[in-house]
């Protein structure tokens, strides 16, 4: 390489001198009254305003669609609510199986020596559900997806609640006095 010719590695030091003329001009705002036209007088009636003329752009843009409206994105005959029933089965089926991820968790939690992986394991479903019912409530226009996304945002009250009584059992194990065998009192 030349030694004359800059490759960008120079370390840049800014000039600030007040000096050279650097080709920027300071604003200063116009205030003369020489343009000014006077006062205007109040319109009579609102105008309307004219029809916009339809460019060329647009009448192209037209033609290439070929005029057709764009359908709707929900169909007739589909249902926009649910009926109860059908938010139940989903709320039952939802919560069976979070059931038995939440029997399999605890059980996992209580009999390990080393609880870190059991409460990452805990931590990685509570986030899991609660990003996987977010996405599903984006569906627009299904019901059933609605209610599945309620049904996956509650899936860790559904864990908690089938991990309770195997807690009450493994607690009433060691102390004596317990309703039923499960509930502590």
């Amino acid at each position: 390489m030349a030694d004359d010719e800059d490759t960008g590695t120079q370390s840049f030091v800014p000039n600030f001198d007040d000096e050279d003329d650097t080709g920027t001009q300071s604003f200063v705002p116009n205030f003369d009254d020489e343009d000014d036209t006077g006062a205007q007088p109040a319109p009579k009636a609102p105008e309307r305003p004219a029809e916009p003329e339809t460019s060329a752009a647009v009448e192209a843009a037209e033609g290439e669609a070929g005029g057709v409206p764009v359908q709707p994105v929900t169909v007739p005959g589909r249902y926009l609510y649910l009926k109860w029933w059908q938010l139940v089965l989903v709320l039952l089926g939802v919560w069976m199986v979070s059931a038995v991820v939440g029997l399999g968790l605890f059980y996992w939690w209580y009999h390990s020596v080393d609880k870190t992986a059991t409460a990452f394991a805990v931590l990685v479903y509570v986030v899991a559900c609660a990003v996987g019912g977010v996405m599903l409530a984006m569906a627009q226009g299904r019901a059933l997806l609605s209610a599945l996304s309620l049904a996956v945002m509650s899936g860790p009250f559904a864990s908690v609640a089938a991990a309770a009584p195997l807690y009450g059992y493994y607690f009433c194990e060691r102390t004596g006095h317990c309703l039923i065998g499960v509930i502590p009192y």
